[in-house]
Formats: C-alpha cells, sequence, structure tokens
C-alpha cells in the first residue's frame, strides 16, 4: 500500500531533524560566535535559524499573514549552546505534531507566504512544509561549511565525510 502524502513528508521530516542535530551537536561550543564573513550571520545566529523556522512553519500553517496578524521581531537566540538545542527539539516536536495531527484535507488547503519580495501568494500546506523541509537542508548545507572552519568533525549528511569515512 502507498504511503500518504504526509507519511512521506514526516519520514523524511524526522530523518532530516536527525541529521541536522547530528551537525549541531558536533559544533564546538566556543565557537558559537564564529562569522566567515562580515554579512554572515554567527554560527549561533545561523543555528537559532532552525528553531525560528519552526515558529514560522505554525505562522503559515494558521495563515497569520494573510491575517495580518504577525508583527515583532523574532526572538533572540540563547547563549548556552544546549538551551538552543533544547528549544530546537521542542520547536521540532511542536511543529511534528501539528502535521501528524492535521488532515489531508487540511494538509491540502491554501495558506500565505511570500512568493516574491513583497508580496504574497497563496501555497497549499503541502508544498510550504516541502518547503520548509528544503530550507533546512539548505541551511545545515550552510552550518556544515561553519563546523568545517571551526574545526569541528563533520558527520555524515547524505554519505561519507573526510571525518566520517564509509569504508
Amino acid at each position: 500500500m502507498a504511503k500518504s502524502a504526509k507519511e512521506t513528508f514526516l519520514e523524511n521530516y524526522d530523518r532530516e531533524h536527525a541529521v541536522t542535530m547530528n551537525v549541531l551537536r558536533a559544533y564546538p561550543e566556543d565557537q558559537l560566535d564564529l562569522k566567515p564573513s562580515p554579512k554572515s550571520n554567527s554560527a549561533r545566529e545561523l543555528a537559532w535559524i532552525f528553531v525560528l523556522e519552526r515558529g514560522l512553519g505554525r505562522r503559515v500553517w494558521h495563515d497569520e499573514f494573510a491575517k495580518g496578524l504577525v508583527k515583532g521581531t523574532p526572538q533572540t537566540a540563547p547563549e548556552k549552546w544546549s538551551d538552543l538545542l533544547a528549544e530546537l527539539e521542542k520547536a521540532n516536536q511542536e511543529f511534528r505534531d501539528l502535521i501528524a495531527s492535521a488532515s489531508d484535507e487540511e494538509l491540502h488547503e491554501t495558506v500565505h507566504f511570500f512568493t516574491a519580495p513583497k508580496t504574497m501568494g497563496p501555497i497549499s500546506r503541502l508544498d510550504w512544509i516541502w518547503f520548509l523541509l528544503h530550507d533546512q537542508i539548505h541551511h545545515r548545507g550552510q552550518f556544515s561549511v561553519y563546523l568545517r572552519i571551526a574545526g569541528g568533525k563533520l558527520p555524515s549528511i547524505y554519505g561519507p565525510t573526510a571525518d566520517e569515512p564509509w569504508v
């Protein structure tokens, strides 16, 4: 029997989250202020994006942008690395629970998010959650570069690394 769209997404979401956490846990805590360039976020700020995006995911899920409910500035990252990782685990579980509890009909409903600069447009919730997952993967790729620059050991993401060979 074929998996549902929700089951397929959640399997991928869980797998990618586990890989992201492996990368984040490998990061040296004494390098959290590392910025590869003046325009870059610090490692702490980049890692915090994973938490912020889960919150963004919930807000878009409830179509808060279209309802004019999104205001203010995002919360800043905690100073302690362990607190940031704990917040990410919590935010991840809350977002996962939201998706897991949704019906197939809810997954296909339309919400709104930016489709171009200063342009809000429609997107199905299913397309939205896949967009967020792909963005997580993108930011994890950025973070893996920070990890290497910081002198950390890069764990396997989709295959062997110099620090984690498979043979």
